[in-house]
């Protein structure tokens, strides 16, 4: 006998929508109202961000501003994934820094981290295995730990050196389960803290350009230099 999908377990595929004419009204309406709760429950996670730029952000930015080597940032699953958009903008805006992801640093990529580097290691829960064991690592080595997560009491936060508060009052997403609102929150948080650091370095036009000579950012800012 076929089986019959649980409409409590699955979900409608592409195939089970009509491929001519209009979707289903209700679920239209109830699309396009999940997708403004979303912006409006992103925008509320991210203005949360201000009000918690104290002491502890002052100190991650003065520790990076003097670090003698790279901000390494590290994460796994969709926080990686920001991760490394964090890393490319701190990069690109006068911050050496990269990206190792976490999985791959327990498999020997651990050995490029120097004394001369601080780790910002990002987990929204602040328990991901692999992310706890590197900054575990690091800390037997004496590498300062810069903690991402909505967690001030998980283990990487008791393992970090300083942490930053990234705490969503829930997801996005309608079923409060995606990382949606957890991500744009460490994604904005990066975000300040590049901006911050370009004030401190000075960081110029002309800077940026050096960095950043191709695409159309590149020609624009090479016509602003000429």
């Amino acid at each position: 006998m076929p089986v019959v999908p649980n409409r409590a377990s699955a979900h409608r595929t592409a195939d089970e929508l009509p491929r001519d004419g209009e979707l289903p009204r209700d679920l239209v309406a109830r699309g396009l109202q999940a997708a403004r709760d979303a912006i409006e429950t992103e925008a509320a996670a991210v203005s949360a961000l201000a009000g918690r730029l104290d002491g502890v952000f002052l100190d991650v930015l003065t520790a990076v501003a003097r670090c003698e080597g790279h901000l390494v940032v590290t994460g796994l699953g969709k926080s990686g994934l920001v991760g490394r958009k964090i890393a490319a903008t701190l990069a690109s805006t006068g911050t050496p820094a990269t990206f190792i992801h976490s999985g791959d640093a327990l498999h020997g990529d651990s050995g490029a981290v120097t004394t001369r580097d601080i780790v910002l290691a990002l987990s929204a829960s602040g328990e991901t295995a692999e992310v706890c064991a590197f900054a575990r690592m690091l800390r037997e080595r004496d590498i300062p730990v810069i903690a991402m997560t909505g967690r001030e009491q998980s283990t990487l936060a008791q393992l970090a050196t300083y942490t930053l508060d990234t705490m969503v009052l829930r997801e996005a997403d309608p079923l409060n389960l995606a990382p949606t609102a957890s991500t744009t929150a460490s994604l904005a948080m990066g975000d300040a803290l590049a901006c911050a650091l370009v004030v401190l370095r000075e960081f110029s036009h002309h800077d940026f350009a050096r960095f950043h000579p191709s695409g159309a950012l590149g020609k624009r800012l090479q016509e602003d230099q000429a």
